[in-house]
């Protein structure tokens, strides 16, 4: 009896994937730790290996097919001793997959209501357009009564009367391409679905504090200086240890929202957000709190280097109580990000700016960063929110406290 090759379930939350791509064909060896075809969830694309000795001895579900549910029959492996002719005992089911909609074409782009002359546009009434069609007048010999010169129906028909022709000038048609359609990817369709999920079903509200950083900005200067080759700290690191530690100090603020009861979390695990062709991605720091800045730093790039190639595996990418958004090296000032669900917080982080300041009755220039924190009203009270804020601007403004 052929072995049964399952899709697998790569994560405790998949109930379905894609079959990306198939490492073996139909006749290869299969030793146990083979690598047989590459599975794209929500998060990555992964590599999946064979339990079993054998011969493939047959792909039930091509490259390419999506929404391929978990533990359907993808392949049929033969054992030692069995030929091509068992296949024909094996039934498989119907593998189930999800079909997504079809979409739908693209509309044909329409003129816009103005009549148009070497590149400018006379605004003029659908009525005065087809008068004039009808006349043989071009419409840009006609000054318009309209509001805002906009030509209308009295304004052709005085031209008309008048017997004024204006010749017109042919216009050469420009070519329209097409718009490109991409596929979503199964990852883009999940962000898709969680944010708005989030959007529609979370209460958020948000709270901002502007940071002054040039004490972090000089205790980094100093710290690059004189760290270590291959040690070059970001803000970025700066900011995580600063949320790890005042979610230390304000754990009211380290939950979840669940219908039957809160999530208290007892370790400070933080979800960082990477950018990545396929959409966003939050590799998890776990125990932050714990860990020094040099530490975090090579774990961020390490983690953030591997979800970029699509090489995280679940472990490393789900969990994790809080999450941060940094666009400040995108040269972003300010935003407010959604939620991630389960989570209760995500902070948003933009640049750091130069802007005057009032230092004991006086006005300066400092360096100011701009952070929000989305709350998700459920679990996390405006008080709490406040205090955890507080908390982290104390850490920001004064970086040597996180040494302590």
């Amino acid at each position: 009896m052929p072995i049964s090759f399952l899709m697998p379930a790569l994560s405790p939350t998949m109930t379905e994937g894609k079959v990306a791509r198939w490492h073996k064909k139909e006749g290869d060896p299969v030793t146990s730790g083979d690598v047989v075809c590459e599975v794209e969830t929500d998060k990555a694309t992964m590599e999946v290996e064979a339990v079993e000795e054998g011969t493939l001895g047959k792909i039930l579900v091509p490259a390419g097919t999506e929404g391929v549910a978990v533990n359907t029959v993808i392949a049929l492996i033969l054992a030692e001793g069995e030929d091509k002719s068992a296949l024909s005992d094996f039934t498989a089911a119907p593998t189930p997959v999800v079909k997504s909609a079809p979409t739908p074409k693209p509309a044909e782009p329409k003129a816009p209501p103005v009549a148009k002359v070497e590149g400018a546009r006379l605004f003029s009434s659908p009525i005065a357009r087809r008068i004039a069609a009808q006349g043989g007048l071009d419409l840009a010999g006609v000054k318009g009564s309209g509001p805002h010169g906009r030509i209308v129906k009295r304004d052709v028909e005085q031209a008309l009367a008048s017997g004024v022709r204006p010749v017109k000038t042919p216009s050469i048609a420009t070519p329209s391409a097409e718009p490109t359609l991409v596929p979503h990817t199964t990852m883009r369709k999940v962000i898709a679905k969680r944010l708005t999920q989030s959007k529609q079903t979370v209460p958020h509200f948000y709270l901002t504090v502007d940071c002054r950083i040039d004490a972090l900005l000089a205790a980094r200067k100093e710290i690059n200086a004189h760290a270590p080759d291959g040690v070059k700290l970001s803000v970025n690191d700066f900011v995580i240890k600063a949320v790890a530690l005042a979610l230390r100090k304000v754990p009211e603020a380290n939950v979840s929202w669940t219908d039957d009861a809160m999530v208290h979390y007892n370790t400070v695990d933080i979800s960082v957000a990477v950018a990545t062709p396929g959409g966003l991605i939050t590799p998890v720091l776990r125990h932050a709190d714990h860990k020094g800045l040099a530490e975090l730093s090579a774990e961020v790039k390490e983690l953030a280097g591997r979800a970029k190639d699509g090489k995280l595996s679940p472990e490393e990418y789900q969990g994790g109580g809080f999450t941060i958004s940094n666009l400040g090296m995108y040269g972003i000032d300010h935003f407010a990000a959604i939620i991630n669900p389960p989570q209760a917080c995500i902070l948003a982080v933009g640049a750091g700016v130069e802007k005057p300041v009032a230092v004991d009755g006086q006005l300066a220039v400092a360096t100011v960063m701009s952070c929000t924190l989305s709350v998700d009203h459920r679990a996390v009270d405006g008080a709490v929110g406040a205090r955890f804020m507080g908390a982290f601007r104390t850490f920001i403004e004064h970086p040597s406290l996180m040494l302590l």
